[in-house]
C-alpha cells in the first residue's frame, strides 16, 4: 500500500504527520521570497522536513487510512507496518525511496536517514492558486548610464555672433526696473496690512481667554473611574507530550504527583478510546515548542514519551 498519498493529504491540515516506527514529516511556514539571480518570485509555502527520532504512533495516520480504506484500525496499523518494513529493506539495500509530492529518502554512509523535500506541491492552503513567476529586470539605471556616456562624448559647438547695437533694449530695461519697483512697494503694503490684522486677532484671542477663565469653575468632587476587565484569549493547548496511559485511575494520579515533584506541569487529559487514563508531561499550543520539549524529555526522562495531537481542537 502506498501510504505516501495519505501522508500528502494530511500535510495540508497538520504540521506533523508521523509514520509509526519510521519517523515524522514536519511542515513549517515559509514567507514569499524572490530569487535575485533569476528574478523569480515564489508565493508563501510550507517547507517539509523529516525527523527520524519522532516515530511513536500518535494514531493520526493510522486513523485516517482506516477511515479512507473503510477498514479497521488494527488492519490499517498492520498495512503501515508492512510498508515501513519494505522501506527499511530498501534503505539497507542503499536504494532511494521516492515519495510522490513529498521527497526522497536514502541512507547515508553513517546509516542515518537523509531527506530531500519535493517542491512540486505547495501544502499551504492559503496560497492555493498562486504560482511562481519570473519578472524581467528593470534596466532604467543602465539606460541612464548610457545617456550620461553619450552626453559626455557629444561635442557642443558655439557659433560666434556679431554684436549689434540695439538701443531699444536700454528703454525696455528701464521700464522693467520701474515695474518691479512698483510691485515690490505694493507687496510691502500688503505685508504691513497682514501684520496689523494678525496683531488684532491675537489681542481678541487674549480677551476671549480672559473671559473664559473668569467664567470657569471647578468641581472638587473626585471622579470615580469604572474598573475595566480585559479578557485575554489563550491559545488552545492541542499538542500533548504523553508520559503514560493507565487502566487504574489511582495509578494515573500517582504518576501526575510524581511528575509534578520533578518540576513538570503534569496533568490528566482524560481517557482515550481504549478507556486508559492519559497523563502528560506538559501541553503546548504550538508544535515547534512541543517537539523541542519532546526531544528534551526523550533524552533526559523517558524514551517512551510521544506526541499526541488533539484533533477536537481547531487551529
Amino acid at each position: 500500500m502506498r501510504i505516501e498519498n495519505y501522508i500528502s493529504d494530511l500535510l495540508y491540515r497538520y504540521e506533523c504527520v508521523t509514520v509509526p516506527g519510521f519517523g515524522s514529516f514536519i511542515t513549517q511556514y515559509q514567507p514569499a521570497k524572490v530569487h535575485h539571480n533569476t528574478n523569480a518570485f515564489y508565493p508563501p509555502s510550507k517547507s517539509i522536513a523529516f525527523n527520524e527520532q519522532l516515530k511513536s504512533n500518535d494514531g493520526l495516520l493510522t486513523k485516517y487510512i482506516a477511515e479512507a480504506q473503510n477498514i479497521s484500525y488494527e488492519e490499517a496499523s498492520t498495512r503501515i507496518e508492512a510498508t515501513v518494513l519494505s522501506w527499511r529493506k530498501s534503505l539497507i539495500s542503499k536504494e532511494k525511496i521516492a515519495l510522490k509530492n513529498i521527497g526522497d529518502l536514502w541512507w547515508s554512509e553513517d546509516e542515518k536517514v537523509l531527506f530531500q523535500p519535493s517542491y512540486h506541491l505547495n501544502y499551504l492552503t492559503s496560497s492555493f492558486g498562486l504560482s511562481s513567476f519570473v519578472s524581467p529586470s528593470i534596466t532604467r539605471e543602465e539606460l541612464k548610464k548610457e545617456v550620461e556616456t553619450l552626453e559626455e562624448k557629444a561635442p557642443i559647438a558655439f557659433t560666434p555672433e556679431r554684436r549689434k547695437n540695439r538701443s531699444y533694449l536700454k528703454y525696455a530695461a528701464v521700464f522693467l526696473l520701474a515695474l518691479s519697483a512698483g510691485t515690490i512697494g505694493y507687496k510691502l503694503v500688503d505685508i504691513q496690512k497682514e501684520n496689523q490684522i494678525q496683531v488684532a486677532q491675537q489681542e481678541a484671542q487674549k480677551q476671549i481667554e480672559n473671559d473664559i477663565q473668569k467664567a470657569t469653575f471647578f468641581d472638587t468632587t473626585p471622579l470615580e473611574i469604572p474598573s475595566i476587565t480585559l479578557k485575554v484569549e489563550k491559545q488552545p493547548l492541542k499538542y500533548h507530550i504523553i508520559a503514560g496511559a493507565f487502566r487504574v485511575e489511582e495509578n494515573a494520579d500517582k504518576k501526575v504527583d510524581q511528575l509534578k515533584e520533578r518540576g513538570y506541569e503534569a496533568e490528566r487529559i482524560g481517557e482515550n478510546k481504549y478507556g486508559l487514563h492519559q497523563v502528560t508531561y506538559a501541553s503546548f499550543a504550538e508544535v515547534p515548542e512541543a517537539l523541542d520539549f519532546l526531544r528534551k524529555v526523550k533524552s533526559e526522562e523517558s524514551k517512551e514519551a510521544w506526541l499526541l495531537v488533539d484533533e477536537n481542537i481547531e487551529d
